[in-house]
């Protein structure tokens, strides 16, 4: 564990990312399987312990110092994994424990099982590991580093192209034996069920108005940048699975879908859920997410398709290496020809235009859609992993405002775990009226503004629950956001889509921010 504390504390204080690059090739160069790939995973956010939870790690050490100091330390500190490691009486014997031996022993654990376990490797280790220890358990490894990075860094490490990584990377699972075997050439590539594996997404810059006139419109095709979720649909003789675009399998929460397509290829699209002729809001597809099992209920109420809008393989046949143009000739025949354009699949529309001020009209209309915006891509533009420069880019609709009045804020995480960075805002019923919470906001604003909020909510709190603190209603935040929902999950009746602090408005009075039928207007009919 000494090794891998090292590790996340380096890449914790190493903002550069050719530092963060050079600290993993070492890990990797000089850590012995399996733990050098259980670390991997558990960056990449591949790696989780069901029976572990954060409530055994709280029980554990409340067991051990009085609970009273537990619960003041914690709320002082903010930072779970960091106040045990802190407060935990050492007895003297300390040895080092290997990750590959927790990671084995915890996999097979009962529930039950899980506190003594625990109590004992804290009583082996020092504080540095032990923090690295909880951190590993609760998942809360927020160390900046991307899981294209830990693939760079495993491209470097065996010196091969970051392509030939991210072609099978989905199709390994922990502690990645066959893929080091091949990276310290003791072994071929390992061979992947190329029918069922997911292809990294070609991705957009992000665009704005005055960069566009660099740009020639001949050579640019538009369409719609719709407001779901980006997912791939790989389909063989083996099934259908149905991928988000970090590469994790989400049919089982759409079986309605997977049980209809049947196809051999590899396509990409969005994966919205209709209203009558239209796509629903964000908020409708949201009812589905992140559930084990789709409910009878949940299928009919929210009725889910694709909106494909490129071909990667038909059948075997690799396309990504040609151009936009000519996938989605192919991707268009495709459509009509596998019969599946009625219901669970339908084809994204080309947005016609002649100059970048007729698409700006277009761009427009597209809350009215409950579209996102547009989305640009070149014409000959090849289907290229990551996101290459110059290819497509996503000039999204402009961002509303509403000024609402800070309620709560919660202590952060990592960096932040001594800030109260994490905020939820509300707007009045009405002048006058009662505050009512509509979102939750933790970026938008900078370090020094950071420090500024902090210093406010110290200084004006007026109850506290754990972590969290009430505000007195004094401080208004501007919040730009993306779009505005109806919700039953939330009292005032609506959720916002990406909401950020945008800017602090010190100088306006809480009681002239907004009220909420000023946000509810904003809702697409």
């Amino acid at each position: 564990m000494k090794a891998f504390s090292r590790l996340l504390a380096g890449l914790l204080y190493t903002p550069a990312r050719n530092s963060k690059l050079r600290l993993l090739r070492a890990y990797l160069a000089e850590t012995p399987d399996p733990d050098r790939g259980y670390a991997l995973a558990a960056l990449t956010g591949t790696l989780a312990f069901a029976e572990a939870k954060p409530a055994a790690v709280r029980e554990v050490a409340r067991r051990r110092v009085d609970p009273v100091l537990f619960d003041l330390s914690y709320d002082y500190v903010g930072d779970l994994a960091e106040t045990v490691a802190l407060i935990w009486p050492t007895s003297g014997g300390m040895r080092d424990l290997r990750l590959g031996e927790v990671v084995d022993t915890l996999t097979l654990a009962a529930r039950a099982k899980v506190p003594e376990l625990l109590e004992g490797w804290l009583d082996r280790l020092d504080a540095e590991a032990r923090w690295a220890l909880i951190k590993l358990l609760t998942g809360g490894l927020r160390v900046g580093v991307s899981e294209r990075l830990a693939k760079a860094a495993l491209a470097e490490h065996g010196k091969v192209e970051l392509a030939q990584v991210e072609e099978i990377w989905h199709g390994l699972d922990p502690p990645y034996r066959t893929l080091f075997d091949w990276l310290d050439r003791k072994a071929p590539p390992p061979q992947i069920d190329a029918g069922r594996l997911f292809r990294p997404l070609m991705l957009a810059h992000a665009i704005e108005e005055h960069e566009l006139f660099a740009l020639d419109p001949r050579d640019f095709r538009a369409e719609w940048k719709w407001d779901g979720i980006r997912v791939q649909i790989v389909s063989g003789p083996n099934g259908t699975r149905l991928f988000s675009r970090g590469g994790e399998e989400v049919g089982t929460a759409f079986p309605d879908l997977v049980e209809r397509m049947a196809f051999p290829g590899v396509v990409d699209g969005e994966l919205l859920v209709r209203r009558g002729e239209g796509v629903a809001p964000f908020n409708d597809l949201q009812q589905r997410l992140n559930r084990k099992k789709a409910s009878a209920r949940h299928i009919v109420d929210y009725p889910a398709f694709v909106r494909v809008y490129d071909l990667l393989f038909e059948g075997e046949e690799d396309l990504r290496h040609l151009g936009f143009d000519a996938r989605r000739a192919r991707l268009e025949t495709w459509v009509g020809k596998t019969g599946l354009a009625t219901g669970v699949i339908d084809l994204s529309p080309l947005v016609p235009f002649a100059d970048w001020e007729e698409l700006g009209r277009h761009r427009l209309s597209a809350g009215a859609l409950n579209a996102e915006g547009l989305m640009l891509k070149r014409a000959d533009s090849p289907y290229v992993s990551g996101r290459p420069k110059g290819f497509w880019f996503k000039w999204k609709r402009a961002a509303d405002t509403i000024d609402a009045v800070l309620m709560y804020a919660q202590r952060g995480h990592g960096k932040r775990s001594s800030f109260y960075s994490d905020y939820t805002f509300g707007l009045w019923t009405e002048p006058g009226g009662e505050l009512v919470p509509v979102g939750k906001a933790y970026f938008g604003f900078t370090d020094a503004e950071l420090a500024e909020l902090d210093k406010w909510v110290r200084n004006h709190t007026v109850d506290r629950f754990g972590p969290v603190r009430q505000v007195e209603a004094g401080l208004v935040l501007e919040i730009a956001f993306d779009s505005a929902q109806r919700s039953t999950r939330h009292k005032s009746g609506v959720a916002l889509r990406f909401p950020r602090v945008a800017r602090i408005r010190w100088d306006k009075p809480a009681g002239e921010a907004d009220v909420l039928e000023t946000l509810v207007k904003r809702i697409p009919a």
